[in-house]
């Protein structure tokens, strides 16, 4: 075992006695040693019911034969994080979670883990951890939160609060109204109730083989969500005995389910971040091309929130992940989970309760997949939109550029009423270097919803949008203003051209034009010079490898 590092031999006295200060008996120490990594916290809803769940990890390794040891791992909810300085360090956690886990895991030998998380970074920060290390794991995602109630409808986190804020400068919503909503939205514990990122990504994780079946979508309340923790603590002691490594679960055609279960979906674009930086730990190329072909020859079946009707509570009930696995089996690989189960098999006794929630891939909602890669002159490098989000008589828009430096600037214009029917907003200066740290650009984009915009109005932008965005919102544009990208030299009234179907986004300047306008630009100074992100600003890649850190071998001398 591993850990036979820290607890055999003369020389391994000391470390025995520090283990034995934490109570283990000298029986248990010969057991296998399993970290259960954690990301319990009080302040993200997501994660505020973790500490139920350890317990039953806990009792589950104890069941399965090893001895666990918890430790935390710190979770940010975006949703809070939104619109001001916090969003810039949310995506670059990713990159911390991943090296914490590494250096813990490292530095006790675990044999396995357990790795205990629900929200947006924190989920991909465990997985490419999971992939770096290469060692026996399970994923235990915490589950999605019952929806909302008010005056006898459902509500939704995104869809009912942030898009409130643009309902309500129009007047069509009073104080005691939305009062009212900020209270029921979200009723308790569990990520956001659509399939918005953090949800996309425990579907992704479940259909990549990485937690158990049913796991993605049994709701955070649930006594199903409590068995599965449990039996994922007993299966991480199997999966060490067999030499399940984490490798051999996250390949290339495993990498392929996951997004194909993705665009099936409609998820979130934020996973065309985050698969192909969990492929990379895995020692899997998975480009942004891809997402488009996958998307082209998978139909979208489930008609989910934001853009959508239904929640994740209906998801569960018409019988989850392995439900769209059975609608997709034709095009599935038969690869190996973690439960010791294939996908085929797994789709195979999957059940089928709503046919309307879970529709059959020859009755979409539509042809194609959640996500489009668009390309042009505006975005060599790709770019991407969440198609299943944007109304049929927007897939094809033209418009004059109203372009902003950063997303307050842009937010002030539309709450000021300066963006009208037939604009292009334009945020540039937010990608991973430029931001730093890629903010999400959901208050912009749910504003423009909110004020019943999003059918006469796009979004661009370097950044990236909220699982909950919804409209023509393209985002991911690389290369990215920061780096001299096309975006840089935007001016307000350029007219941009936006095709869906034809997967282009140009600006109407040619190619001289825009070589013309490079040669004056000059880069400017960084948004932030200091701490963890200035650090992160000068490593990071751009959002069409994943947003990864580079690796720099510097030379001597």
């Amino acid at each position: 075992m591993r850990s036979d590092r820290i607890k055999k031999g003369l020389e391994r006295v000391p470390h025995r006695a520090l283990l034995f200060a934490t109570g283990i008996t000298r029986q248990e120490l010969g057991k296998p040693l399993i970290g259960i990594a954690t990301s319990f916290t009080d302040i993200v809803p997501g994660h505020i019911g973790m500490r139920d769940l350890e317990r039953f990890i806990e009792k589950g390794v104890h069941t399965g034969g090893g001895y666990p040891f918890f430790f935390g791992i710190p979770g940010i909810c975006d949703g809070i994080a939104m619109g001001h300085t916090g969003m810039h360090y949310s995506l670059p956690s990713r990159e911390l979670i991943a090296d914490m886990v590494e250096s813990i895991t490292e530095a006790h030998a675990f044999d396995g883990l357990v790795l205990l998380t629900n929200c947006d970074k924190i989920t991909p920060g465990m997985l490419m951890a999971s992939a770096r290390l290469d060692i026996p794991s399970v994923v235990v995602t915490a589950g999605p939160m019952l929806s909302g109630r008010f005056e006898g409808r459902r509500l939704s986190l995104v869809n009912d609060t942030f898009e409130a804020i643009g309902k309500y400068k129009k007047g069509e919503i009073k104080d005691k109204e939305l009062a009212d909503i900020e209270l029921c939205a979200c009723p308790g514990p569990g990520s956001c109730q659509g399939m918005y990122t953090a949800n996309t990504m425990a579907c992704v994780t479940e259909a990549l083989g990485m937690s158990l079946e049913g796991c993605a979508t049994s709701l955070a309340v649930s006594s199903k969500k409590r068995r599965i923790a449990f039996n994922s603590g007993v299966r991480i002691v199997e999966l060490i005995k067999k030499k399940t490594n984490s490798r051999k679960i996250m390949t290339e055609k495993a990498f392929e389910n996951a997004i194909r279960v993705d665009m099936a979906l409609g998820g979130s674009t934020n996973t065309a971040l985050h698969i192909p930086a969990i492929a990379y730990e895995s020692g899997v190329k998975i480009p942004l091309e891809l997402f488009d072909r996958i998307s082209r020859d998978t139909p979208h079946i489930s008609d989910m929130l934001p853009a959508g009707k239904y929640f994740l509570e209906d998801l569960e009930f018409a019988g989850g992940v392995p439900a769209i696995l059975k609608r997709l089996k034709p095009k599935l690989h038969n690869t190996i989970t973690v439960s010791g189960r294939r996908i085929h098999n797994i789709a195979d006794s999957a059940v089928i309760s709503d046919q309307e929630v879970i529709r059959s891939l020859s009755n979409p909602n539509h042809r194609e997949g959640g996500i489009a890669v668009l390309k042009g002159n505006l975005a060599p490098g790709g770019s991407v939109v969440k198609q299943t989000a944007v109304s049929d008589e927007m897939m094809r828009f033209e418009g004059k550029a109203k372009v902003f430096d950063s997303e307050e600037d842009a937010m002030k214009a539309i709450l000021s009423g300066r963006i009208g029917k037939g604009d292009v907003v334009v945020i540039r200066y937010e990608g991973p270097k430029g931001g730093p740290g890629m903010r999400e650009m959901l208050s912009p984009t749910a504003t423009i919803a909110g004020m019943g915009l999003s059918d006469s109005v796009a979004l661009i932008t370097d950044g990236r949008f909220s699982g909950g965005t919804r409209g023509p919102c393209i985002g991911h544009i690389s290369p990215e203003a920061m780096e001299g990208g096309p975006m840089a030299v935007l001016k307000n009234g350029d007219i941009i051209t936006i095709d869906i179907p034809k997967r282009r986004i140009d600006v109407r300047l040619s190619g001289r034009e825009i070589k013309e306008r490079l040669k004056s630009w000059r880069q400017p100074n960084p948004k932030i010079r200091k701490g963890y992100l200035s650090r992160y600003a000068e490593f990071v890649s751009s959002a069409n490898t994943g947003a990864i850190l580079k690796k720099v071998i510097r030379g001597k001398g």
